[in-house]
């Protein structure tokens, strides 16, 4: 009888010891899987590319009929602007806000900046549709940064819209209702600006998340995001490119961009 209950007990003590391990397990998994999802305001333009579409290969060099830019974010700091200027950089466009709740504490040394030194700049807006509406978000663009002059030197603003990097890639909205915040987005930055705002986005995250919805080539310039040695495939719509994205491993920058022209291009856009 007491080896039975010895027997017993010992098996009680295993038992008791792959639960304790097993909650312990998840406990460790917790943390890691919480640290996939980054803090609010820390996203930036073309975070998802990579993930989602990969990388491979680079533009060609040496094509005069395209003049190339970077873009920029918090993350990166004070940016070395003249370094920029004499690799041959000569527009920029820095990070100016998301959603409604976070403004970029480097926007003046990197909007400034890059002024300073002769590129012709602009502002970007990270839209997060699950948080407010597109006009509330545009009209907080405008009043932190991303607005517009017609002083030669300053290019529209730009919406960027990628992935979610804080959930669900469409942000939780069908095609439709994205199309629809996306247009309420670009008709209060235009009344507010009399710019149509340039949409930054990636073909296959516009055709999961918009259904490929081709309505706003017409007015909004197209900025592509593809890490290749091409553009690839464009959203329904645009028959060209304004600017790509081409990679994000570039010198002193890694965010790096081709316009589709020439330095004269650049200034008839900043002209509007």
């Amino acid at each position: 009888m007491s080896v039975h209950r010895s027997g017993t007990a010992r098996v009680r003590r295993l038992s008791a010891a792959g639960i304790l391990l097993a909650a312990f397990s998840l406990l460790l998994t917790l943390p890691s899987a919480a640290a996939t999802v980054p803090p609010r305001g820390s996203a930036y333009m073309g975070m998802g590319v990579v993930p989602h579409d990969g990388q491979g290969g680079t533009p060609a060099g040496g094509d005069a009929t395209q003049t190339e830019g970077v873009d920029v974010a918090s993350y990166q700091g004070n940016v070395a602007w003249s370094t920029l200027w004499n690799s041959g950089v000569k527009w920029a466009y820095t990070k100016a806000s998301e959603g409604t709740y976070y403004t970029n504490p480097y926007f003046a040394q990197q909007y400034n900046g890059s002024y300073n030194v002769g590129m012709i700049r602009g502002g970007y807006h990270f839209a997060t549709p699950d948080t407010t509406s597109g006009a509330v978000q545009a009209n907080y663009f405008v009043d932190h940064g991303g607005g517009w002059s017609r002083d030669g030197k300053t290019l529209p603003g730009v919406l960027d819209i990628e992935w979610n990097p804080y959930g669900a890639s469409c942000y939780g909205k069908t095609a439709s209702a994205m199309v629809g915040w996306i247009a309420d987005f670009l008709n209060t930055y235009k009344a507010r600006t009399g710019r149509d705002a340039v949409i930054y986005t990636a073909t296959s995250w516009w055709t999961e998340c918009t259904g490929n919805y081709g309505g706003f080539a017409a007015n909004n310039p197209l900025w592509i995001a593809r890490y290749a040695s091409d553009p690839g495939t464009l959203p329904a719509g645009w028959g060209y490119y304004t600017m790509w994205q081409y990679t994000s491993s570039g010198p002193t920058v890694g965010d790096h961009d081709k316009f589709n022209g020439a330095l004269d291009r650049v200034q008839a856009l900043a002209n509007g």
